[in-house]
């Protein structure tokens, strides 16, 4: 990921907060009360995946009523889903794997992307086109800690998000790799608090999520 997020306090998505939140929404009216939740709980970054109908709505409602929140899509795999997102105000995009079209299409998009990986080769490529920060995706299916901790020798110059399988009990030791900026996961959404509308419980779920950073002890 090569664009900076315009109006950011960081340069990129992987410095904004700890953990990711990874969101599926199949109402976009719980958009804004959703994003504001995980703001108040110290989740600024937000990707709202394209997993349902609703997907884009939701990221245009958070992107013009939730000014604190950096939305994003996720599980972009079209150039042309590259191009929706960013005109519904999608301020990075994250897709699961990548091919040639797709990550043209990202790099011209004038926002911050991840493109997905889950193997060396995969990263080395990305590498050598100039991209230095990826999703690791599915992390736990593909290798985990130990796969990331592995590639961090080789391939210090890349940084990762890892994603897939992660929860509160993992995401600390993936924080406290070198090559990890930050981990993607949706505990803190569980789609039973979002059917309920359950904000504060969310908010509080945001908040122990953001404070992941310190647990792991070595974590940066």
């Amino acid at each position: 990921m090569t664009s900076p997020l315009p109006s950011s306090p960081a340069a990129s998505v992987l410095d904004l907060a700890p953990v990711l939140p990874v969101v599926v929404l199949s109402d976009a009216a719980d958009a804004v009360p959703l994003a504001r939740a995980l703001v108040a709980g110290g989740l600024p970054a937000i990707e709202v995946t394209l997993r349902t109908p609703a997907a884009l709505e939701a990221i245009r409602a958070i992107a013009g009523a939730v000014p604190d929140a950096v939305v994003g899509a996720g599980t972009v795999i079209t150039p042309q889903q590259v191009e929706a997102c960013t005109a519904a105000g999608a301020r990075f995009l994250v897709s699961p794997g990548w091919t040639e079209a797709l990550l043209e299409a990202m790099r011209g998009s004038g926002v911050a992307y991840l493109p997905g990986v889950s193997t060396t080769s995969e990263v080395v490529a990305l590498l050598e086109r100039g991209v230095r920060e990826m999703k690791f995706f599915p992390a736990q299916a593909a290798g985990g800690t130990a796969y990331l901790r592995s590639l961090a020798g080789p391939l210090p110059q890349a940084r990762f998000c890892p994603t897939g399988g992660i929860g509160p009990a993992t995401a600390p030791e993936y924080l406290s790799l070198p090559n990890v900026g930050c981990v993607g996961g949706s505990w803190m959404v569980p789609a039973d608090a979002v059917a309920a509308r359950d904000w504060d419980r969310i908010e509080e779920l945001a908040r122990g999520a953001a404070g992941l950073r310190d647990a792991g002890g070595t974590c940066r």
